[in-house]
């Protein structure tokens, strides 16, 4: 029972009726609770550990870029390569991509990165699946939950010639629901999680765009550069 309610039966001089605990919330909404339970505990593990994983440091930075670009633009492709990382974050092996290839025409090097690239994003994205998986089954299985709980409670009236007391209907139906309530209750915070790390995913994938086309104008500039003082 909501608190204006349990006030309104208090003000009427009846008891207040006992509110359920979430114990007994769970407890009530049957077998399908347990598998609503697993999806919150899987979107909550997948959840922190994508989070952990798509960090700004860990992905590369512009400021990263920009330090192998200006490597590049003075030394060369292998200069630039020398400024990465030997442990080579997703950024850092993106442009390594491009650098280790300096010597071959533009739209063949741009492809290998672009492979490249793509490659890093789906690798990024990976475990971003489980939770929109959650986001689709647990109100379905809330929902179901709900279907079940409303039939054993029409069932339950017809069995024990219950027509004409609705406070059995009435408790069938909030139990029933329970379910419906925690399905949604974890698809949300899911799904809001979903598109925060998606939003990660996209914003290194501008930063990645930006950092080989500036490595590619500071290589282009090393070679013209190179060139005039050979003539």
């Amino acid at each position: 029972m909501t608190p204006f309610l349990s006030f309104l039966a208090v003000q009427q001089g009846a008891p207040a009726p006992k509110v359920d605990s979430l114990f007994d919330l769970m407890r009530a909404g049957g077998p399908l609770m347990i598998p609503i339970a697993l999806c919150s505990v899987a979107a909550l593990a997948f959840a922190v550990e994508r989070w952990l994983r798509l960090q700004p440091a860990l992905l590369g930075s512009t400021k990263l870029g920009q330090s192998i670009a200006e490597a590049t633009r003075s030394g060369g492709a292998a200069a630039g390569l020398a400024a990465c990382d030997p442990r080579k974050r997703p950024l850092e092996r993106i442009l390594a991509a491009g650098l280790e290839r300096a010597h071959m025409a533009f739209a063949d090097r741009e492809k290998v990165v672009e492979d490249v690239a793509q490659a890093e994003v789906r690798l990024l994205g990976r475990n971003l699946r489980p939770l929109f998986l959650v986001w689709l089954i647990a109100p379905l299985l809330g929902l179901l939950g709900t279907v079940w709980g409303m039939i054993e409670a029409f069932s339950n009236i017809a069995l024990t010639s219950g027509i004409g007391k609705p406070e059995q209907l009435a408790r069938g139906i909030y139990v029933a629901l329970t379910t419906t309530a925690a399905g949604l209750a974890v698809a949300i915070p899911t799904i809001v999680f979903y598109w925060l790390l998606q939003g990660r995913i996209e914003r290194f994938v501008a930063t990645a765009e930006g950092a080989y086309r500036e490595v590619d104008r500071a290589l282009a500039e090393h070679q013209q550069s190179h060139a005039k003082g050979r003539a």
